[in-house]
């Protein structure tokens, strides 16, 4: 109970740092991209749009939010928290067409530079390094290390304030240098540091919807953690994978010594999904079974062979 007491904390702080992100990064996104226009600005314009993926990638984080409390049903006995998953992954294609998008707008700035009020695009670009600031430090507050959708959503917007660094600094150079490939420069330097997060959210939240082993899980230690319980001879068919982020699942074969009664085998579940649960593992299916008990050579169903496959 404890532990979902504190999933249910964090899930409703999480939700809140995004609607109270989602609101400032849209109103701050208009007057940008207004900015960006009158002051003819790429920088300016591409850190607007990148704002503009910010408030989507907020609302669709938000809405992921709101469906995963949605409860389970016979068509989806795992509710919809998957949905936060799915975010993570618009999210995180969007920042790299985004930053491909730059790109090719970069590449045409560089050969013909255009003319840029450089004054108003430090001002508006000073402005929007603080409210980047103020909504960065309202997403950290938040579980942005577990949670996936919400990782995403930080990441979009430490972009836009790396951006807002990138137009600052352009605008200085034009005001005082009168380097004019600054600003497409600047929008080049983003764009990278976009693309990058970008990729590797994407590659994050395929590795959850693929089932893949959860980052923060030693499956050695799970296996050591489980055959130290005395009742227990060795584990098979173990899988592991998370339902979404900060929620592992866990399934196995387990043999065991002698034929247990009721009352022994509910002992031995509750001492298993005690020492899992300290393993970062919140849901456990165990079948128990005898030595004698048929079992096919499938996937992780002996240990041999799951070293076998890790050292290849």
């Amino acid at each position: 109970m404890g532990h979902d007491h504190t999933h249910d904390h964090t899930h409703g702080a999480n939700k809140k740092a995004l609607l109270i992100s989602f609101i400032i990064i849209s109103v701050y996104m208009v007057i940008e991209a207004i900015g960006g226009f009158l002051t003819n600005s790429l920088a300016l314009l591409s850190d607007a749009g990148h704002m503009l993926s910010d408030a989507i990638s907020l609302g669709v984080g938000l809405l992921a939010f709101v469906f995963s409390e949605k409860v389970a049903n016979y068509r989806n006995t795992y509710g919809y928290k998957r949905f936060e998953i799915l975010a993570a992954v618009f999210n995180g294609v969007t920042l790299i067409l985004i930053s491909l998008y730059i790109f090719y707008e970069a590449f045409h700035r560089f050969t013909s530079p255009p003319e840029v009020a450089s004054t108003g695009m430090l001002t508006i670009a000073i402005i929007g390094l603080i409210v980047n600031i103020v909504v960065a430090w309202i997403l950290m507050r938040g579980d942005t290390e577990e949670n996936l959708n919400l990782r995403a959503a930080f990441l979009h917007v430490l972009g836009d304030l790396l951006g807002s660094v990138g137009a600052i600094a352009a605008a200085l150079l034009i005001m005082f240098f009168n380097w004019g490939w600054a600003d497409p420069l600047a929008s080049v330097i983003v764009a990278i540091l976009v693309l990058t997060s970008g990729w590797r959210v994407t590659k994050d939240a395929v590795h959850v919807l693929m089932e893949g082993t959860p980052k923060n899980v030693d499956l050695d230690d799970i296996i050591n953690t489980m055959e130290n319980v005395p009742e227990i001879i060795n584990i098979h068919d173990l899988h592991v994978w998370s339902i979404t982020s900060g929620q592992n699942a866990l399934s196995c074969h387990a043999v065991v010594n002698g034929d247990l009664s009721v009352h022994a085998s509910e002992q031995l579940l509750r001492t298993i999904e005690h020492e899992l649960e300290n393993k970062g593992i919140g849901h456990v299916t165990v079948q128990m079974e005898s030595e004698e008990h048929p079992h096919d050579e499938r996937l992780l169903c002996n240990h041999e062979f799951e070293k076998q496959s890790q050292e290849q």
